[in-house]
């Protein structure tokens, strides 16, 4: 028997039209599984760059604005590729886009090579943009797909369970990346050696990097043919090419709009203190432990978050959604004030407990912004997701600040951006058709 699948949802960053699906009901298990590794995967993967941040500042003497850039080219990708990645689907399908995603990952992976034989910084970026270009259409694919296999009533429950996978990996791989590329970690000062020297210590030491990313490559090789052999599985009817420029209108409506710019300083926000972890950790006047020691706590911060995911789902059932969301922001700024202003484990501890309020904004400001779209709900979908490029510029803002002020200072930054998303909070915490029909 065929069963159906519904194409409309709220997480859908590819227009509603693009495909109708059907499975038979022995292979949703099998595929839903193959979502879920795609969420871990890339999310444990984003995390990664909280290791390799410190990794690539001690190696080529980076300012912090400078080292930062490394969530610039990753991010980037998600402003670039988002919209041409949903045309890709609407022409060849899900799972053929998701193969195409998982290779060019896979390229993104095997570029570390050249990156680390050259010595040169702009060669890392362009590796880590290449990869991010690859997860960037692999998330257009797993969001709405999770969505669609199965019963739409269960819908939300789904991309809940889909997203944990995707905090299990942040939580995984940045403890497991602390232990493979900052246990090795220069002995040599880079700033004493130039010339030839300085671009074969910097080859020598970024060979852990790419022995990393290479055995990232290998299992993404194995993931995509597994993709491909079972891209019969999912049968789907193509809506071929159309305008999906259209979408950016809807930011002349006020709740969504502020809402697409709260996606923008909430990522933008969250990237720029999991970049900064490592280095906050190592000052004296904080816990002053080592690159390996402090990357190892990068997973407290991550973990925060998927824990949170749950108590916030129930949280989310019981008071409105803009007041829970208001007070996650007024929580994560009250945290970063105590962690500027202490000292010691009272500096440290709530700077990684922020990420534990960080769990519910993503999903209640979308659904926040998204509340009377109607059909157009997957439009909007598609421009929240170009706004995740918030996670390449707030992170050099934000790094900027600590080149002039210090890390402390710096993390000002990501306050203001949890400011305004307080604002939205209180904005939005009625539903849409309450405030319409209150306004009138």
């Amino acid at each position: 028997m065929t069963l159906d699948i519904a194409t409309a949802s709220s997480t859908d960053p590819v227009p509603a039209d693009s495909a109708v699906l059907a499975a038979s009901g022995s292979d949703l298990p099998d595929l839903r599984i193959f979502v879920f590794a795609l969420f871990f995967t890339f999310g444990g993967i984003t995390s990664l760059n909280d290791v390799i941040i410190p990794k690539l500042k001690a190696l080529f003497t980076l300012t912090y604005a400078e080292a930062m850039l490394v969530q610039s080219a990753f991010f980037a990708a998600y402003f670039i590729v988002s919209l041409p990645a949903a045309s890709v689907v609407r022409r060849v399908g899900y799972m053929r886009t998701a193969v195409i995603g998982l290779l060019t990952m896979t390229v993104g992976c095997l570029l570390f090579v050249p990156a680390s034989s050259s010595g040169m910084f702009i060669m890392f970026l362009l590796a880590l943009f290449v990869l991010a270009a690859g997860i960037t259409i692999v998330q257009v694919v797993a969001n709405p797909l999770i969505s669609m296999l199965g019963n739409p009533a269960t819908a939300h429950s789904r991309l809940t369970f889909a997203q944990a996978f995707n905090s299990l990996g942040t939580t995984i791989f940045p403890y497991v990346g602390s232990i493979l590329i900052l246990g090795s970690l220069a002995s040599v000062d880079p700033a004493t050696l130039t010339g030839a020297a300085l671009d074969a210590f910097r080859a020598l030491e970024t060979r852990v990097v790419v022995h990393t990313y290479l055995g990232l490559a290998g299992a993404l090789v194995v993931v995509a043919l597994g993709v491909w052999w079972r891209r019969k599985r999912l049968v789907e009817t193509l809506a071929g090419p159309g305008s999906i420029l259209r979408a950016f209108d809807l930011l002349k409506r006020a709740r969504f709009g502020f809402g697409a710019l709260c996606i923008f300083l909430y990522v933008g926000g969250e990237v720029a203190i999991g970049s900064v972890i490592v280095n906050y950790l190592m000052q004296p006047n904080v816990l002053g432990l080592a690159a390996e020691a402090a990357g190892k706590h990068v997973p407290f911060y991550w973990g925060g978050a998927m824990i949170g995911r749950f108590i916030g789902a129930y949280l989310l059932r019981v008071f409105s959604p803009g007041k829970v969301l208001a007070y996650a922001a007024a929580s994560a700024i009250l945290l970063l004030l105590i962690s500027a202003n202490a000292s010691g484990g009272w500096s440290a501890w709530p700077l990684l407990a922020v990420g534990l309020f960080n769990s519910i904004m993503f999903p209640t400001i979308f659904t926040l912004a998204s509340e009377g779209l109607g059909r157009r709900t997957a439009e909007g979908s598609g421009i929240i997701c170009m706004a995740i490029v918030g996670g390449a510029i707030v992170p050099l803002l934000t790094g900027r600040a600590a080149d002039l002020l210090g890390l402390k200072a710096a993390l000002a930054v990501p306050a203001l951006c949890y400011a305004v998303i307080l604002a939205f909070g209180v904005f939005a915490r009625r539903p849409a058709y309450a405030a319409t029909r209150a306004a009138a």
